[in-house]
């Protein structure tokens, strides 16, 4: 592999440029080979960003080169990765997590962020990347009451053998169990009845429970409620609901970002602040994943 070299000088007067600079670097999470030569991995994109750096460095009457290099040899290649060693940053973050309360919303979005960003300049992730990922991931579930993974064959089901039923989830509705309950009473149990649980342990025997520990329905190897539910009943095969079932995946677990899951959640987060309940709720989620549906319909190519 090679690197982009960025060799920067700049006049000791220009406090507020090299100031300006040196955010910019860090930013990009660019490695220092020794004072004023800092490297990042070799890509159109990085060597874009470099070059608008050295424009500011000119503009600011210091002088900056950008070269490509690479190690002699084996060991001198790994010792430039080493420079990019993320697993400090990576140790303060989980103390952080740690230290965390799983009840503190905004600590948790914090410490997200700071994951994200921390995710976006680890060119060479490791094991420190995946302790840290995995710490997070199990604080938010924790924080929501989110189901663990189980791990097996999903069977399929018909829909007659599921009709006019009670289904069970937690109550306090987020994503998942939004989109869940809207797919199960849309394609699955039109006339389906909803138990907004306090605790999972308190589901009555006679209902079918989605998305919680131990029930009927929920995530398993590595697919969310929502996507259990729509390969169980063979709905899996509907392209606009294969889009919802991504954009649900994004914002239940993460993963692969999906161009409109921001909006969505934007807009759910909003429901569930103006709605005195979980059924006023999920009569508003209803209306947007309905019109997601018919969005996606309509996008579809003609066959």
């Amino acid at each position: 592999m090679d690197f982009l070299a960025l060799f920067v000088s700049l006049p000791t007067r220009q406090s507020a440029g090299r100031m300006r600079v040196w955010r910019a670097l860090r930013a990009l999470g660019c490695a220092t080979l020794r004072d004023g030569v800092y490297l990042l991995p070799e890509s159109p994109e990085h060597a874009a960003a470099l070059a608008q750096i050295a424009d500011d460095v000119r503009a600011t009457e210091g002088t900056v080169d950008l070269y490509r290099l690479g190690g002699r040899d084996e060991r001198q290649q790994a010792e430039i990765v080493a420079l990019f060693d993320r697993a400090p940053d990576y140790a303060r973050l989980l103390a952080a997590i740690a230290a965390a309360d799983a009840g503190d919303a905004k600590a948790l979005r914090g410490l997200r962020r700071e994951l994200t960003a921390l995710v976006a300049i680890d060119y060479f992730p490791g094991e420190a990347r995946r302790q840290a990922e995995a710490a997070l991931a199990e604080l938010e579930a924790a924080a929501d009451g989110e189901p663990s993974a189980a791990s097996g064959r999903i069977r399929r089901l018909a829909s007659a053998d599921f009709q006019g039923r009670t289904w069970a989830t937690r109550k306090n509705l987020w994503v998942d169990r939004m989109g869940s309950a809207w797919l199960i009473r849309r394609f699955i149990d039109r006339k389906a009845k909803f138990l907004w649980l306090d605790s999972p342990k308190k589901c009555p025997k006679s209902a079918l429970g989605f998305d919680f520990d131990g029930a009927a329905f929920t995530h398993m190897d590595g697919r969310v409620t929502f996507e259990v539910l729509a390969a169980s009943f063979g709905l899996d095969g509907d392209p606009a609901l294969t889009r919802i079932a991504a954009i649900v995946h994004c914002l239940d677990v993460g993963g692969v970002a999906v161009a409109e899951a921001a909006g969505v959640e934007a807009v759910l987060a909003g429901a569930r602040a103006a709605a005195p309940d979980d059924d006023k709720l999920l009569t508003e989620a209803n209306r947007l994943f309905d019109n997601l549906y018919k969005n996606f319909q309509q996008e579809r190519p003609d066959e």
